[in-house]
């Protein structure tokens, strides 16, 4: 099993059991996005930051983009999969927990997500896109379509084009997803504090459920 390393940021205010679980894009690390806290401003919400299981250039990678990235996608799938049910195990509901994941990062998001056997608050995937869609559709459990997500994308990427992850979402909502799709004039990149502003209503709006009376 693929070997992933963690780290808990605790809620600056109070002991919520509200997190953001944060996964990083190809050859970045869980230092890369030591930002995201401050950013979305949520002094009552705690995260954990993941490094992903393979080194890559200084940084770390969730699979294989020189070969066949199967093989890679499913063993991080289980790894992310096991470390969610860890999390409910340590005392962290599914329904108050976030899954935001940037490039790599958000297809695994995505492709975790709406596999995961219970309903997470929400998932959030920034400049990715959907690794097999009609796979995906095909493994859902029950749960998968109540699962909510948040995914934003640039029309200026470089990396990832638009027009193929556009068809990939309209597939997915199209097949009944429950999927808040954004557009941004960006590249491979999060767009400042405008997207900062649509990631925070979402997690907010998501995490008002499971917050005390």
């Amino acid at each position: 099993m693929a070997l992933l390393t963690t780290e808990r940021i605790p809620p600056q205010r109070g002991d919520s059991r509200q997190q953001i679980v944060v996964l990083h894009g190809l050859g970045d690390s869980m230092d890369g996005w030591r930002w995201l806290p401050e950013e979305l401003d949520l002094p009552e919400v705690g995260y954990l930051m993941v490094n992903a299981p393979d080194p890559y250039y200084g940084g770390f990678s969730w699979y294989d983009l020189s070969g066949e990235s199967g093989p890679g996608i499913r063993r991080s799938r289980a790894a992310l999969t096991d470390l969610l049910d860890a999390q409910r195990a340590a005392g962290y509901p599914s329904e108050s927990t976030i899954l935001l994941g940037f490039s790599q990062g958000c297809l695994m998001t995505l492709d975790v997500g709406f596999r995961y056997p219970h309903r997470l608050a929400g998932l959030v995937g920034i400049s990715g896109y959907v690794w097999d869609p009609e796979e995906l559709l095909r493994s859902l459990p029950p749960v998968g379509r109540q699962q909510a997500v948040l995914f934003t994308h640039g029309t200026l990427d470089p990396l990832i084009p638009l027009g193929p992850v556009r068809e990939q979402v309209q597939q997915l909502k199209a097949a009944g997803l429950d999927l808040e799709w954004r557009e941004f004039e960006k590249a491979h990149t999060v767009a400042g504090r405008e997207e900062i502003a649509v990631l925070r209503e979402f997690i907010v709006r998501r995490l008002a459920p499971t917050r005390p009376a």
